[in-house]
């Protein structure tokens, strides 16, 4: 696909993954805009693009965002949901130990973040013929994170966002792209050297998902599987769902044993 002079817009875009997106979406000749909570003014100026600090847990910075890309760079070809969260089940490592605030915090960020996406970018593009929309998830929205029972909640919800979108707008000229990686190189990873159960099939820098990406948009594939071995997991948890929560059970009892936390 040719990029030249499309504009690509990013959120939590200034470092990890985002980054990742915006040097390869740069390479093929995009022009770039980048959001995230700190840093996205900085990052931006390697491709001569605009960064502009947002808090995406707030519909107006994200409507500010689009407004601004626009007026600045033109309208917006792609808009890529990247800014996510992970919080876990700390201190108690129950499934419904986080707090309210901080599951309400997952929630506005990793699935009303994208919802406030597409609400300001869509009509645009749909008046423009249509556009592409790329919603980062994970593996855990297709699966699990053990201990990380928001985040896994909030995946789950902005995968079926993104098929939603798939469903009431793909006549409409809308492509979207859901990418579902398990272990990435990125901070999220926090002081994990193997990355727990997210890491099992190895850690892939966060240019891989950019390429993979980038192929997903290509073929036209609504998931993108940087490890392509969460089909196979995610056919065994429709199919043999007892069997796979057995499993998950099994690793987290695991990860208790040796690290005297679930992930």
């Amino acid at each position: 696909m040719d990029y030249a002079n499309k504009v690509v817009a990013i959120t939590g875009g200034a470092r990890g993954i985002g980054l990742a997106m915006a040097q390869a979406f740069h390479t093929r000749g995009a022009r770039i805009a980048l959001a995230d909570l700190d840093g996205a003014e900085t990052a931006a100026e390697a491709f001569d693009g605009l960064g502009v600090t947002v808090d995406v847990a707030v519909d107006s910075q994200v409507a500010e965002f689009v407004q601004k890309t626009e007026a600045v760079l033109g309208p917006i070809d792609v808009y890529v949901s990247n800014a996510g969260v992970l919080m876990t089940d700390e201190p108690s490592w129950d499934a419904a130990g986080a707090t309210d605030a901080n599951w309400q915090l997952v929630f506005e960020v990793n699935l009303m973040g994208a919802v406030r996406g597409a609400r300001h970018v869509w009509p645009g593009m749909r008046e423009r013929g249509g556009g592409i929309f790329v919603i980062v998830a994970s593996a855990a929205g297709l699966l699990a994170q053990i201990g990380a029972a928001p985040y896994t909640a909030t995946k789950h919800a902005v995968v079926a966002f993104a098929e939603s979108l798939s469903i009431a707008h793909g006549d409409d000229g809308l492509q979207v792209v859901c990418v579902c990686p398990q272990g990435v190189r990125t901070a999220m990873l926090g002081d994990s050297d193997d990355g727990g159960i997210a890491g099992v099939d190895g850690i892939v820098e966060p240019a891989a998902v950019a390429d993979v990406t980038l192929a997903a948009i290509e073929d036209k594939t609504f998931l993108a599987l940087p490890h392509p071995n969460v089909a196979d997991y995610e056919m065994m948890r429709t199919g043999q769902r007892d069997r796979w929560l057995g499993g998950m059970r099994k690793f987290r009892r695991k990860m208790m044993s040796e690290r005297g936390r679930p992930l």
